[in-house]
C-alpha cells in the first residue's frame, strides 16, 4: 500500500534515553551503564559508559619516514597511511553486558536497540549471534523475544570494528558511541520500527492539516483495532483528540494505515526564529478497548517549504538564505561519543554567529542531533553516504547491496524532524568510473530517489557534486548527475552557477562546500535572492583528514577544536549577521597555498590578543559590517577605513599594514552613519598571576549523562588571559562526576584527550587556556574541581547540581 501523504514535518526521538519509561504499553530501558570494554588483542579491560568512543583513547601514531602522499584520489586527501583517520591506528574492541529480564517481561516482545555502532558490529547474546550492522551511522533493532532467557542472567556481547585506514577519509571514532536500549511491548499488536509518521501541510497561514500515518504488526486475530491520537500544542494543551477503528487483513499483519486527516486552526508555524513543536501521541487499543498494547509519540513542527529557481528556498513563504556549516559527526575531544549536551553546545555556538544551517557531512547525525536542531531552528540538510562505493559504506559488505537497506532506516527514523528539508544521497561523486553503470550515477541515484519517495515526497532530493563537471577534459558542462537531482549541489565551484542557469533554467543551486580560503567571495558573489545558500566547509576544526604530521586534523575552521571562536569566526557573523559586528585580528602566519580536495586553499593563522615583542610588526585586519572602522593604538588613530562593499574580497575587512607593536590598548570602533555602533578592545596582559576555572554551561543535571564544559585560563592580576602561557596544569576532581575529555585547541599537540583517570587529568595550556569536559553522576553530592600549575595560584571551584 503505497502513501501519499502530504507536506512537512519532524519526528523527535519517541522515549529520552536518560530515563527508563514505563506504560502498560510500552517500556524503555536505556542500556547505557557498566559495560565491560576491552581491545580485542588485549587481556585487560575496563568498565565504561555510553557513549563511548574507544578510538580517541589510542595512542598517536606518528608516520614512518618511509610514508609518502597517496594522491591517486585527491579528495581522498591521504598525506600519510594515517593521516585522514587522526594518526590512530583502526582497529577492534568487545564490549559485554550483563543483566536479569524483570519478571514484567515474560510474555512480551522484547527488542534491543542500537542507533549506530562505530565503523561496523556484531551482536550475540547468550554466546550466539543475533544481528548487527554493516554501516555504522545508521540504527538497528533485534527481536531477542524468543532468545532471552528469564529468571537467569542473560550477556550481551557486542564485536566492533573501526576496519582498514582506507575505509574513511576522516576520524571516525569506534564503539557503542550512540544509546543502546531495551524496548519492551506486547506481543500480539504493536508499531513497526519508526512507525509513525506525521507530515503536515500549511493550505493557508490560518489552517494546517495534519497527515499521519501509522505502520503496525497484529500477531492476534482481531479483524480491526483502536488508535487513539491526541495531538498536543507547543505549550502542552491537548487540541485534538480522536479514536479511530482500523481494519486489519489477517493476510497482512504488517500494514500502513493512513489516519483520516487532523485540522489546526491558527497554528504556530515552525520557523529559525520560531520552532514551536506539536507533539503526536497515538495509543493502540485491542477492538474491546482493552489495555494499551503499545504507544509511540512524535514531535513535529508545522511549516511550509518550497524550492524554486527564481528565489531559491521559502520557508513559510519568506525567503531564507541557508548560512550554513558541513562537518563531520564527531565532537573534538569527546570523539564520536555523541552526547546530546555537547552537540547543543555546538549549535547553540554557530546559532550565536549567525548559522542557520547544517549539512550532516557526510553521514547521518544521531537523533539527538536532530531534535536538538528542531528546537533551535536549525535547518539541515540530512546526509546518508560519502561516496557510493564499499570502502566508504562501511568496507565488508559491497553498496550495491547495502543502500535498499540503509535507505528506508535513514528517512523513516529522520523524516518527521522539521528541521530536515533536503536529503542528500551522497557526496563528492567524482569517481564516475567506479560508480555502478558507468553512467555518472544517474541510474544509481534514480534507483536510490524511487524507494526513497516510497517513505517521503516532501522534500527535494540531492547529491553533492565535485567537481560538477561531465569530464575531466571539459567543464563546459555539469555532469548528467548534477541534471539529474532535485537540485543543483556543487561544492566550491559556486562560479558555475551563473553559466549553468543560463543553460538551464530549471536548475536549483545549493553551495554544498564553501572554503575558508573563498570566504567573503563565494558568499556575496552567487545571486543570493535566487541560490538556496551555502554550507562552509569545516568551520569547527575536528580530527583527521590532516593537512600532515603534526597536525591531528583539519585545521581551518573559524572555532578551534575547543570550540573557541578564532577572529575569523566574526568575519562570519559580520556576513551572517544584521546585527553590528567589529573584531580584531593579528596575522601570525602568511597565507601560505596549499592542494586540499583538488581545491587550492591557504593556511592562515590569526589571533585576537595584544601579546608581543617590542621591535614587532603585523598586519592587522578589522572584521566588520559596519559602514567605516577607526583603529587606535593607545588612543592615537591610525586612520578610518571605508568598508569597501563593492570589493567582494575586501568587503567587511579593514587592513592596516606593518603596524608596529606598543603595549598597551589596540581599540577598533565601528560607525554606520557616522554613530558608534561597536567596539573592539584588546589589551596587552600582564604577568600571569593565577589560574581560573569558569563553568560554561552550570547549572546542570545529576541524570549521569549532562556534561559541563569548565574553560581553565592563566591570567594577570586585572583577570586578563595571558595568552603566552603554555604550563601543564594538574586537574583533580571530587564529587559524583567524572572528567570525560580534556582539550586546549591545539590541533599539533600529542597531547591525549582522554584523562588519565576519571577523577584527575593533566593538560597543557594552548595561548593560556584549556577545557575540561566533565559527565555528571546520579547523585547530588557537590562537585568539586581544583587545577594547579607551577608558579601560579590554583584555580578552585565549586558545582552544585539542579533537580531533576
Amino acid at each position: 500500500m503505497r502513501l501519499k501523504l502530504l507536506l512537512l514535518l519532524t519526528t523527535i526521538s519517541i522515549f529520552s534515553i536518560k530515563t527508563s519509561i514505563e506504560t502498560s504499553a510500552r517500556t524503555v530501558i536505556p542500556l547505557d551503564f557498566g559495560w565491560r570494554f576491552q581491545h580485542q588483542d588485549s587481556d585487560s579491560s575496563v568498565i565504561v559508559n555510553l557513549p563511548h568512543d574507544y578510538l580517541i583513547g589510542q595512542p598517536w601514531i606518528k608516520p614512518s619516514s618511509e610514508e609518502i602522499p597517496d594522491n591517486r584520489d585527491g579528495a581522498a586527501n591521504i598525506k600519510s597511511r594515517l593521516s585522514a583517520r587522526a594518526f590512530k591506528e583502526p582497529t577492534k574492541g568487545v564490549y559485554s553486558l550483563r543483566f536479569t529480564p524483570q519478571n514484567s517481561w515474560k510474555g512480551k516482545r522484547i527488542l534491543l536497540d542500537f542507533e549506530g555502532i562505530m565503523l561496523v558490529g556484531d551482536v550475540f547474546l547468550n554466546g550466539e549471534y543475533i544481528g548487527g550492522t554493516d554501516y555504522g551511522y545508521l540504527g538497528f533493532e533485534i527481536d531477542i523475544s524468543k532468545k532471552i532467557c528469564h529468571s537467569q542472567e542473560n550477556e550481551i556481547i557486542v564485536k566492533t570494528d573501526t576496519g582498514k585506514p582506507s575505509n574513511s577519509r576522516w576520524y571516525t571514532g569506534g564503539g557503542l558511541y550512540r544509546q543502546v536500549k531495551i524496548i519492551v511491548t506486547d506481543p500480539t499488536l504493536y508499531f513497526s520500527r519508526h512507525g509513525l509518521c506525521v507530515q503536515t501541510n500549511v493550505t493557508d497561514t490560518c489552517k494546517a492539516k495534519i497527515n499521519i500515518s501509522i505502520e503496525t504488526e497484529s500477531r492476534s486475530r482481531d479483524h480491526r483495532f483502536i488508535a487513539e491520537t491526541d495531538i498536543l500544542s507547543p505549550d502542552g494543551n491537548t487540541l485534538i483528540s480522536r479514536i479511530d477503528t482500523i481494519p486489519v487483513n489477517l493476510k497482512w499483519r504488517h500494514r500502513e494505515y493512513a489516519l483520516h486527516p487532523f485540522r489546526i486552526e491558527n497554528p504556530q508555524l515552525w520557523s529559525c526564529e520560531t520552532p514551536a513543536l506539536y507533539t503526536a501521541h497515538v495509543k493502540l487499543r485491542r477492538p474491546d478497548n482493552s489495555a494499551i498494547t503499545d504507544s509511540m509519540s512524535v514531535k513535529f513542527g508545522i511549516r511550509d517549504i518550497k524550492f524554486s529557481p527564481e528565489f531559491g528556498f521559502k520557508l513559510n513563504g519568506k525567503k531564507v538564505l541557508l548560512k550554513g556549516i558541513a562537518n563531520h559527526h564527531t565532537l573534538g575531544a569527546l570523539g564520536a561519543a555523541a552526547y546530546p549536551k555537547a552537540i547543543e553546545k555546538r549549535l547553540r555556538l554557530i546559532k550565536d554567529f549567525g548559522f542557520n544551517h547544517v549539512r550532516t557531512s557526510h553521514n547521518p547525525y544521531s537523533t539527538d542531533f536532530l531534535n536538538i536542531c528542531d528546537s533551535l531552528g536549525i535547518l539541515v540538510v540530512d546526509e546518508l553516504y560519502d561516496k557510493w562505493l564499499k570502502q566508504y559504506s562501511g568496507g565488508r559488505k559491497d553498496w550495491t547491496a547495502q543502500w535498499q537497506h540503509d535507505l528506508p532506516e535513514w528517512i523513516k527514523r529522520d523524516r518527521n524532524h522539521p528541521s530536515v528539508i533536503m536529503w542528500s544521497l551522497g557526496n563528492e561523486l567524482q569517481g564516475y568510473s567506479n560508480l555502478p553503470f558507468n553512467d555518472w550515477g544517474v541510474t544509481a541515484y534514480r534507483l536510490q530517489k524511487t524507494l526513497l519517495e516510497r517513505y517521503d515526497t516532501t522534500r527535494q532530493v540531492t547529491v553533492a557534486m565535485h567537481p560538477r563537471y561531465r569530464s575531466l577534459e571539459t567543464d563546459s558542462l555539469p555532469a548528467p548527475l548534477a541534471r539529474e537531482t532535485d537540485i543543483a549541489s556543487y561544492n566550491y565551484r559556486y562560479m558555475y552557477f551563473p553559466g549553468d542557469s543560463r543553460r538551464f533554467p530549471d536548475m536549483i543551486f545549493y553551495q554544498s562546500e564553501a572554503n575558508r580560503s573563498g570566504m567573503g567571495p563565494n558568499f556575496y558573489e552567487p545571486d543570493n535572492d535566487r541560490v538556496i545558500g551555502l554550507a562552509y566547509w569545516g568551520m569547527i576544526d575536528y580530527l583527521g583528514e590532516s593537512a600532515g604530521w603534526p597536525a591531528k586534523g583539519w585545521e581551518q575552521g573559524v572555532f578551534d577544536m575547543s570550540l573557541q571562536p578564532k577572529p575569523e569566526a566574526w568575519f562570519i557573523k559580520s556576513m551572517f549577521s544584521d546585527e553590528p559586528v567589529v573584531h580584531i585580528g593579528i596575522q601570525q602566519k602568511s597565507n601560505e597555498s596549499y592542494l586540499w580536495n583538488d581545491v587550492e586553499m591557504k593556511r592562515s593563522e590569526m589571533v585576537d590578543h595584544w601579546n608581543f615583542r617590542k621591535g614587532d610588526v603585523h598586519d592587522i585586519t578589522v572584521f566588520s559590517n559596519a559602514d567605516e572602522v577607526e583603529l587606535r593604538l593607545n588612543g592615537k588613530s591610525l586612520k578610518r577605513r571605508i568598508n569597501n562593499l563593492s570589493n567582494t574580497k575586501l568587503r567587511n575587512r579593514f587592513e592596516w599594514k606593518n603596524v608596529a607593536y606598543s603595549p598597551g590598548i589596540l581599540e577598533a570602533t565601528a560607525y554606520n552613519s557616522g554613530k558608534k555602533v561597536a567596539i573592539h578592545r584588546i589589551e596587552t596582559a600582564g604577568k600571569a598571576v593565577k589560574l581560573v576555572a569558569e563553568p560554561e554551561n552550570a547549572p546542570w543535571r545529576n541524570d549521569g549523562y549532562d556534561l559541563c564544559h569548565v574553560v581553565i585560563r592563566a591570567v594577570d592580576a586585572k583577570g586578563r588571559t595571558v595568552p603566552g602561557i603554555s604550563s601543564e596544569i594538574e586537574i583533580s576532581l571530587s564529587g559524583d562526576a567524572s572528567i570525560v575529555a580534556v582539550d586546549n585547541g591545539d590541533m599539533h599537540s600529542n597531547e591525549l584527550h582522554i584523562p588519565y583517570s576519571e577523577k584527575s587529568a593533566r593538560r597543557s595550556l594552548y595561548r593560556g587556556k584549556a577545557l575540561v569536559i566533565l559527565r555528571a553522576g546520579k547523585s547530588n553530592t557537590p562537585i568539586e574541581l581544583k587545577a594547579k600549575t607551577a608558579n601560579l595560584h590554583p584555580a578552585k571551584i565549586n558545582m552544585q547540581y539542579v533537580k531533576r
